[in-house]
């Protein structure tokens, strides 16, 4: 399982960070992504790593955002800076196992493991 925490509620431009930790296997080699689903939108993948280090973005959160990991305390990170209104969301963590596929054209459906999701409210 995965366990999400760190969300909260911000004024526009504020920061928060997202942690997601891991039980009972290791995070290394995993596509490891973070997801979003505001109220009444479908739930939309905002970032990935892919476990060798590569990393991507969708274009609204490019160079605002930060997806990584600690290796050795198997946890995954989302800093979030320069928050904006529209990134209101419910934010969850997912992993896929090794083998899965391009780890950016993954599906919801071909990410196995899911956190619980933590809110995050950006007030303007």
């Amino acid at each position: 399982p995965l366990v999400e925490s760190g969300g909260g509620s911000v004024q526009t431009g504020g920061t928060l960070r997202l942690s997601c930790t891991a039980s009972g296997y290791s995070l290394n080699d995993y596509c490891l992504a973070w997801f979003r689903q505001g109220s009444g939108k479908e739930r939309e993948r905002v970032a990935t790593d892919n476990g060798h280090g590569i990393t991507n973005y969708i274009d609204s959160v490019r160079a605002r955002f930060t997806i990584s990991k600690d290796k050795a305390k198997n946890i995954l990170y989302f800093q979030m800076d320069s928050l904006k209104p529209e990134d209101t969301a419910m934010y969850y963590c997912a992993a896929a196992s090794p083998g899965s596929g391009l780890c950016w054209l993954l599906r919801s459906d071909d990410f196995t493991y899911w956190g619980q999701g933590t809110q995050v409210t950006v007030s303007s």
